[in-house]
């Protein structure tokens, strides 16, 4: 039986494998790249598939399963797995940015970039667009969402920083999916502040591409794993560390970061993936349409966009109108305001039940901490990343069933396996919640009844799985 001494020294030696093995880490990704160009414009060159094609026989179908069927519905379980190892390690898009950086013009970031708010306006606008020009059926959508990202990376390498990742720290539309995923991961490079200031070897420059402060370094959400600083100073030790460390004792959250998990992952996200499925987006569109010709109003019930605006696919008979971009926003954002809403109600309500949180850091003229209702929701909002998270993979890898399905797989087991991840997913988030209220109180009542406030804001959330999957 392996002791825990042992375990926890190969987990460092993996760290250290990492950090000796760069030159055929970069070889590895080029190799990536190479595969990801090729997913991107091959297809894009090619004529649409026809009812016929399949993973076997056309290369369309093959890229599009391979990005939507395993690519990103995978990557997004990596994340919890093994932390930010894909951006670090495999990830096309921060290899090119930093080969950019590296022979660019090296200007400072400017302030503009630093926004906080980024991370959730990067994912809504990303995840938006891609609904209105169906990016999970057609290589020409393909082609502008991820290719146009990693053009646009690239392009932000070239400009700023030297041997950076900038694009990855401010503006990638997954980097703040990926921050809130990664706090759930059982590694981190852990930073030893005495051996720091006291170094016994590898004392020399690192180039630590995400630019963090590795001094300061707590947690895994921003680090990219890559290992390049494993054992600096004596100091960086890739450590185990419970799954649940990093939400109850190091994040504190903040008003971008509640904003991403209530509203973007389990409002915006749901919307998105359940508009296509749902007959009252037909109901709407149809009143809507009926209001018009009453009106002799035609114009929204034009189909003529371009491709890069609304989907336009005369030949296979798929085409959005403008009222159909319309509805689909609306749809989209109705999800975000109740889903989201009752989300972010639940966790008031649940923070009004607990004594007054403290707002980390700030303190007022008398030195006390001073104490702000809105640190406490904050807070309470990172223990639902369990179920944000879970969220996001049941609806991504409802592409891989369809995807298997057209293969002639058969998925009655899916339902089963989707709702037994919910809970898990939903049973985890409200241990996090109990964990969370117990920080600030000891008694087991208001505890539960936080626990329970919470509990009930998720149902709008857990009605919507139920829609999608069962009910539509």
């Amino acid at each position: 039986m392996i002791s825990s001494h042992s375990f926890r020294s190969g987990v460092a030696r993996a760290g250290d494998f990492l950090r000796d093995h760069q030159r055929a880490i970069r070889r590895m990704q080029w190799a990536i790249v190479a595969v990801y160009v090729a997913l991107l414009a091959i297809p894009a060159a090619m004529p649409l598939p026809d009812r016929t094609a399949s993973v076997f026989n056309n290369l369309t179908v093959l890229a599009q399963f391979a990005f939507w069927g395993i690519w990103w519905p995978f990557v997004l379980v990596s994340i919890p797995l093994f932390g930010r190892a894909w951006c670090g390690l495999f990830c096309p898009e921060g290899a090119l940015t930093e080969w950019a950086s590296r022979h660019g013009r090296g200007r400072a970031i400017p302030r503009w970039m630093r926004w906080g708010g980024w991370p959730f306006v990067a994912f809504s606008l990303t995840t938006i667009y891609g609904q209105l020009v169906s990016v999970y059926q057609y290589p020409w959508a393909v082609a502008a969402v991820l290719g146009g990202s990693t053009v646009a990376a690239m392009i932000v390498g070239w400009l700023y920083g030297r041997d950076k990742r900038v694009w990855c720290k401010y503006l990638c539309p997954v980097n703040g999916v990926f921050n809130l995923l990664a706090k759930l991961a059982p590694w981190h490079y852990r930073v030893d502040a005495a051996a720091w200031r006291a170094p016994v070897r590898r004392t020399e420059t690192i180039n630590c591409a995400p630019l963090l402060p590795l001094r300061n370094m707590q947690g895994a959400a921003e680090c990219h794993m890559c290992g390049r600083c494993s054992d600096y100073r004596g100091a960086i030790t890739l450590t185990p560390r419970s799954p649940e460390a990093e939400i109850v004792h190091v994040a504190e959250g903040g008003g971008w970061q509640t904003a991403l998990i209530v509203f973007g992952l389990m409002g915006l996200a749901v919307g998105a993936f359940l508009w296509s499925a749902s007959p009252w987006f037909v109901s709407l569109k149809q009143s809507a349409a009926a209001w018009l010709v009453a009106r002799d109003i035609y114009w929204p019930l034009a189909d003529g966009a371009p491709w890069f605006i609304l989907t336009h696919y005369p030949e296979v008979n798929d085409s959005f109108s403008w009222l159909d971009g319309a509805v689909i926003l609306c749809f989209i954002g109705g999800a975000a305001a109740v889903v989201g809403g009752a989300v972010f109600c639940g966790l008031w309500l649940a923070d009004r039940a607990l004594p007054a949180a403290e707002r980390p850091g700030v303190r007022d003229a008398d030195g006390r901490l001073l104490r702000s209702r809105l640190a406490g929701v904050h807070k309470l909002a990172q223990g639902l990343i369990p179920a944000a998270g879970a969220g996001v993979f049941l609806g991504l890898s409802a592409t891989t069933l369809t995807l298997l399905q057209h293969e002639g797989v058969s998925t009655g087991w899916a339902n089963p396996v989707r709702f037994t991840l919910l809970a898990l997913a939903l049973a985890w988030s409200l241990r996090f919640e109990w964990r969370l209220a117990g920080l600030r109180t000891r008694q087991p009542l208001r505890r539960l009844a936080a626990v329970v406030l919470v509990a009930a804001g998720l149902l709008p959330f857990c009605w919507a799985w139920v829609l999608f999957f069962v009910r539509w």
